[in-house]
Formats: structure tokens, sequence, C-alpha cells
């Protein structure tokens, strides 16, 4: 089969180029130039569009019947929560992470107990197979009936995923596979796009299930061009310190389910291990109450989980005191100390401020921002907050504290947990009482301030 002509397109402006340049002769712009496959001009006379509009049909949308996507269970639960009860049939997941944190780990142990009763595929291109028998092995799985694949060539694993018609695939990873339509070397943007938009056609057509596993870069973003999160239908990150034995998966986009959903791991000898009690990882076990600890219950998905904040005010030695955020962002962590100057009175300017979320989970939502203030109010007084107590709330720039959302399944967990008081937004105050739990509710930063001293 002869190779399909490409060529190189401006990632800025669109403009076509027959051949790579350091400069796009269209607008100018530097390095954009990507490899492509060029599209076959149609016929003279023919419409190009004919067999798009054969195939397409004018509905209302009142026309169309919707019904409930079926799932089949990995075996795994906390996975299984993450992509939203279980994979769905002629779905693309791309799984991201850095290296040696479990990615590999954890779709093995999936397709480990998905080959119970049905077909499933692992197409490797990073290791053999001798080196994923001695991992299943190690990791004592029972996966007689999981097929193996040796192969980075695209056109060749298509071909083997079509004659055989397994159910579940996993590609490791999107970055070493290539197609020979293209002359760029495996990894490019060109050849991860072009690679991912076949497996994606190739799923959507036949039923079966690609997980993509994905490279991340120094940032921690996804390897890669934008556009590959765009194609596929669930996009997860595998995140945690591999210094640590605790692996959190996060769901960042989902067609089939909801977004931000969590998933909590323990890595053992065995592989992962499903955590039952999540809470428990990000709260501290302090014989007594110390200065600048504060438990906050966040919302992950439809997961409430109760995180200790942290904070640590020490004279500041420069001119510029220090403002360092772990878990939490930076910038509102300067935004929270101007409200608490301006409204609250209490001034932080010769100290240096530290803040970190306990068990290495990163907080995105603005429900913590009362925490972090009572933390660090909590350290600057040398003064614990009450023992079993909660907080949360979003905090204004006038000083005002906001409602968050799901503020009643916060309470129920922390009340699970046995914690009996909780500081929170007047608007969250439950309209039943929640037994063993005392609410207290406030509406400026001054009053919950107020309620330490």
């Amino acid at each position: 089969m002869a190779k399909a002509k490409t060529i190189y397109s401006c990632t800025e402006c669109g403009g076509q180029s027959p051949k790579w340049q350091g400069q796009c002769p269209h607008c100018g712009a530097w390095n954009t130039l990507v490899e492509t496959v060029a599209e076959a001009l149609p016929a003279a006379g023919k419409n190009r569009y004919s067999a798009l509009a054969a195939s397409g049909k004018l509905q209302q949308l009142v026309e169309v019947e919707a019904s409930e996507v079926s799932r089949t269970p990995t075996g795994i639960a906390e996975f299984d929560r993450v992509l939203g009860g279980g994979l769905v049939d002629g779905g693309v997941v791309l799984i991201g992470g850095d290296p040696g944190i479990g990615k590999s780990t954890l779709l093995l142990q999936a397709l480990a107990h998905l080959s119970t009763n049905r077909k499933v595929l692992y197409v490797s291109g990073e290791e053999s197979a001798q080196q994923i028998a001695l991992r299943a092995k190690r990791l004592d799985l029972n996966a007689r009936e999981v097929h193996l694949l040796p192969e980075i060539q695209l056109e060749k694993i298509q071909a083997v995923v079509s004659r055989e018609r397994p159910d579940v695939v996993v590609i490791d990873s999107i970055q070493t596979v290539y197609s020979e339509q293209l002359t760029s070397a495996p990894g490019s943007v060109a050849q991860v796009r072009e690679c991912a938009a076949q497996l994606t056609r190739q799923a959507k057509s036949s039923g079966v299930t690609i997980i993509l596993v994905g490279h991340v870069t120094k940032e921690g973003a996804l390897a890669g061009p934008r556009v590959l999160e765009h194609i596929v239908d669930t996009v997860l990150y595998f995140e945690g310190d591999t210094h640590s034995s605790f692996r959190l998966i996060r769901a960042f986009k989902n067609r089939f389910g909801a977004v931000n959903e969590l998933g909590v791991f323990a890595m053992t000898e065995k592989g992962l291990r499903e955590v039952s009690n999540p809470s428990a990882l990000f709260l501290s076990q302090h014989g007594a109450q110390v200065p600048g600890s504060c438990v906050m219950v966040t919302q992950e998905g439809t997961r409430p989980l109760l995180v200790e904040i942290q904070a640590l005010l020490d004279d500041a030695h420069s001119p510029s005191p220090r403002r360092l955020s772990l878990g939490l962002e930076q910038n509102r962590l300067a935004m929270l100390l101007a409200v608490l100057h301006r409204h609250a009175g209490i001034a932080c300017f010769d100290q240096d401020v530290f803040i970190n979320a306990v068990g290495g989970v990163k907080i995105t939502e603005p429900g913590a921002d009362l925490a972090v203030l009572l933390a660090i109010v909590s350290s600057l007084k040398n003064r614990p907050l009450p023992d079993k107590m909660v907080v949360f709330g979003e905090v204004g720039l006038a000083g005002e504290v906001r409602p968050v959302q799901r503020g009643q399944e916060r309470l129920k967990e922390a009340a699970k947990l046995g914690f009996t008081h909780a500081i929170i937004p007047k608007a969250n105050t439950p309209k039943h009482k929640i037994e063993g739990m005392e609410i207290i509710a406030v509406e400026r930063v001054e009053d919950a301030v107020q309620k330490l001293r």
C-alpha cells in the first residue's frame, strides 16, 4: 500500500506548506508547522460531502430516545467510581500520570478481573511480554486469559483488533504508537494525534473499549497535542508522590459520568489496593490538639472528604515575607491574607506563611477558604482550635462567608467520622438537625474569628 501524502500545517493560522520550515510562510510564527496526512481531493464534478449527506438524518431532539448506557465493572470499585460506574462499550479512556506511579499495574489488575468474562487485549509498546508476565506473577494475578501484543505500529494493532474482536483493549502507551502513513517519529504531535484519532474511530465503529496510557510533561500535563483530550471520552490523571504509598485517580473529563471524581488507592507488594475510608488518609493523628491545624470537608465529585489544613506562621527575617502553599492555590492565599487584615484586623505582613493540605491532596474548590483563615489565626495566636471541629465555606473580598455546594452531605460525612462541631456559612445551615453535630453558622469572617476567642 502506497504511503499517504503528507503536508505541514501551521497550528496558529492553519496554513499549509508542502515541506517543513522553521517559520510559517503564511503568518510568520516560528516552530508551528506539524506534519499531517493530506486529504485526497474529490473527483471533478463529485460532491465531496455526498457520503456524509447520505448518512445524515435531520431529527428533533424530542424524537431521540435517550437510554442509559450499559457499563462493564472492572472489578476495582475505586476505578469504577472514577469512570462513572464502569467501562462503556465503544468508549475511549485516556489515563496519564508520572512514570512509575502505577498506571500499568492498575490496568493489568483491571484486565485480569475483566478476563474472567470478557475478551481483553494488552498492547504494550514499552515492555516485552516477558516483563508483563513477570509483573502479573509478582502481583499474584490470574491473568491466563489476558492476550498480549507487543507492537507499536498502528496498522498492525488495528488489524489484530479487527481480527480478534476483543471487548477491552489497553494501549500502553499512545506515545509509542506510530503510523506508517507519517514519516515523523513516534511521540511527535502528528503521530499522537493521528494514532489517537484512528483508534477512537475504530472504537466507535466496532464497539470495543479502548484505554490509552499517556505520558505527562514535567509540569504534570498530558504530553502531546491538546486535541488528544478532546478526542477521547474520558480523561483520568494519576496523582500522588512516588515516595508515598498512596495514589489518587481524578477524572477531569467524562462524557459518561461526573467529573472531579476521586479514587484512592494504596500501593502494596500485591499491587494497588482500594482504600475504603479515604478521609483517614488526609487527617493527621495528633496526641492532642495543636495550633495551626483545621479540618475541612471538601467535595470531590460525589464524595465528601475530610482533609486537614495545616498553617505555620513564623517571624519573617527578610523584607519580603514568604507565602508558600502546598495543595492549595497560592494566589488565593494572598487574597485571603488581605481579607483577614481588612475585615478581621489581623495582620500577617511581618510573618512567613506556610499552608499545607495533609496527604498530598490538591484542593481546587473555594470551600477551603474559611478553614485556611482559621488555621492561620490559630497558628498566629498559638491557640489550638476546639477538638472534633470541622470548617468549610468560601470567603469573598468583602469579608462575607458564602455557601458551598452539597453542605448537607459534608456535615453528614463529618458526623459519621465522629466530629461534633462545625463552623459553616449561614446559608448552608441544615433544615433538619444532624444528630450529634453542633452547628455554628457565620455570615462574615470576623464572626468566625470571634468564635475562636
